[in-house]
């Protein structure tokens, strides 16, 4: 196994096994509960499919840097239960993010889980904020391990001149991403600009400039 390889797998068993240790999802009933994506049932998760197999339970898609080549330099590839079915009931879920050199995961939350990271490749500058608007940040590098509280803002930049890369582990298998400036400026129906206008002490011009840049393309 080459040292690519071993630093992926690494981050990967660090990753899931932390963020297994409290689950922010009810307990599971049954050995499994393998979602079924299609059905029309409402809960709180999914639905039990009966027919499983151990597909159910593999994802692949985390093998590969995934392309940054974006407005943030930046790529989230989720390992969810919506990518690994058999994750429903599970209270765990991963993800890997790639970062160009400059690239950006925004600020944003996870209301459903907390996060903790282990880079892969590179250096980032991370941080969270707390709700008494304390700013915690540390620059962090390859093997080392970062949290982020659930629901708290938080972020991750790569300041360094190389690619960066993570892989993250949630306490949810389904942790849920609000990213703070597409949901003020980017909300279906959008926030009046009135309100916008007064909490961020900006012209109605500029609030509309914002919204137009972010919103979702057609």
């Amino acid at each position: 196994m080459d040292t690519s390889n071993y630093g992926l797998l690494i981050g990967m068993m660090i990753a899931i096994s932390l963020a297994s240790f409290i689950s922010a999802d009810p307990e599971l009933l049954q050995d499994v509960c393998v979602a079924d994506l299609a059905s029309g049932v409402k809960l709180n998760g999914f639905a039990c499919k009966s027919n499983i197999t151990a597909d159910d339970f593999f994802f692949a898609g985390l093998t590969n840097p995934g392309l940054t080549n974006n407005t943030f330099g930046a790529t989230v590839t989720p390992a969810s239960v919506q990518q690994i079915t058999g994750l429903n009931t599970l209270g765990v879920s991963m993800a890997r993010i790639d970062y160009a050199p400059g690239g950006l995961n925004p600020p944003h939350t996870h209301p459903r889980a907390t996060e903790i990271v282990f880079v892969l490749e590179g250096e980032l500058d991370v941080g969270f904020i707390t709700t008494d608007n304390k700013l915690f940040s540390k620059t962090i590098k390859k093997g080392e391990i970062f949290t982020f509280p659930r629901g708290l803002i938080h972020y991750q930049i790569n300041n360094g001149k190389v690619p960066a890369a993570v892989i993250a582990g949630f306490n949810s298998q389904s942790p849920g991403t609000q990213r703070v400036a597409n949901a003020v400026f980017a909300s279906s129906p959008t926030v009046e600009d009135f309100v916008l206008t007064k909490t961020f002490h900006v012209g109605t011009k500029l609030v509309e400039k914002i919204k137009s840049r972010l919103a979702p393309k057609k």
